[in-house]
């Protein structure tokens, strides 16, 4: 690979796409796009980037923020837990850090929610650290140059493809080594139909040579699948809505969201009163919406039941906040929730 690197760093500068966090080295902008990026796609995190950073714009603020306030900015992405770390993080580097983020991929390490590959990125782009970073589209590069094939999915694919690149990443530009091994598995090197003609490393690639660019890399990943029935108990009283927040760990951590249980009956409009854990005696129940949602380890059959009260049993009264119905769009909530009260 030390043969092709000066074509790769070429290629980069002639075919990079211009994006605002590689016109930078502030390791905080750089931290908030990689945190956006994990899980989104370059056109869809744009907006967020700028829009996080226009309410955000030095770390201070986002330490000074609300959680909420954080979460209603992040809201759309997904993996809330995320959001919260992220201001935890603020609060610590602000709080024990003078504000300013460490400047080595250890040091970075040590922060709450940032892992080897975001530690490496920040490391390198901002401070020019010596050290690889290994996202899933370098992966992808690196398994079909070298023709590895374990299981790219796991952890000791993860140390083999670090100590492979760390022996090749140039010392005097491992940022543009960095961004350009991740923008080449991006527009490149892709998952399915690689463009192989346009590739700097294509003369030595092994998976290439030998006619595996569709078998490399090697992914054995089991995720086991829960489905669940989710009933939303849209709870109303004298035009007032009941609306509650998560706790702040676990699935859609913080956000806010009608009181729910799962149930096992899959009746399209009977209320499964039997396994309904709130007091609904006497109330009008009618069906209001149903909708179907994915997680990466969950399916999720939603109902949205309107439960009419007269008066407020004391057992729901204290369980959240009684709201107008187009209040709920100012509480940052989840995306079954936005669907909802959109509708």
């Amino acid at each position: 690979m030390k043969v092709v690197i000066p074509k790769l760093l070429t290629w980069y500068r002639e075919n990079h796409r211009e994006l605002p966090w590689r016109e930078t080295s502030n390791p905080y902008y750089i931290w908030i796009s990689e945190m956006i990026l994990q899980q989104t796609r370059v056109e869809q995190g744009l907006p967020y980037y700028y829009r996080f950073l226009d309410k955000f714009p030095q770390i201070t603020d986002l330490a000074n923020a609300s959680e909420q306030e954080v979460l209603e900015i992040w809201q759309g992405l997904g993996y809330y837990a995320r959001a919260r770390n992220m201001h935890k993080t603020a609060k610590y580097v602000v709080e024990f850090c003078c504000g300013e983020f460490p400047k080595t991929y250890d040091g970075l390490l040590k922060l709450k929610g940032i892992g080897p590959y975001t530690a490496a990125a920040i490391a390198s782009f901002a401070f020019k650290q010596h050290v690889p970073a290994v996202d899933g589209n370098v992966k992808r590069v690196a398994a079909r140059f070298f023709g590895l094939s374990e299981n790219i999915e796991s952890p000791a694919f993860f140390k083999a493809v670090f100590a492979l690149l760390g022996d090749y990443i140039p010392s005097e530009s491992p940022d543009i080594f960095n961004q350009a091994t991740m923008e080449l598995g991006a527009t490149v090197c892709t998952p399915s139909s690689p463009k192989c003609s346009n590739c700097p490393l294509a003369e030595m690639c092994v998976a290439r040579a030998t006619h595996r660019t569709d078998s490399i890399p090697v992914r054995i990943k089991k995720t086991k699948i829960t489905r669940r029935i989710l009933n939303f108990c849209v709870f109303e009283s004298s035009g007032m809505y009941l609306v509650t927040q998560r706790p702040s760990e676990g699935i859609w951590g913080g956000l806010y969201e009608f009181v729910n249980f799962d149930s096992t009956s899959d009746s399209n409009d009977k209320f499964p009163q039997e396994e309904c854990p709130f007091p609904t005696a006497n109330a009008e129940i009618e069906l209001m919406h149903e909708a179907a949602h994915k997680l990466s380890h969950q399916h999720i059959r939603a109902r949205f039941w309107l439960i009419r009260m007269n008066t407020k049993p004391r057992e729901i009264e204290n369980l959240g906040k009684w709201v107008e119905f187009d209040e709920l769009k100012s509480f940052p909530l989840h995306k079954l929730m936005r669907n909802f009260v959109s509708l």
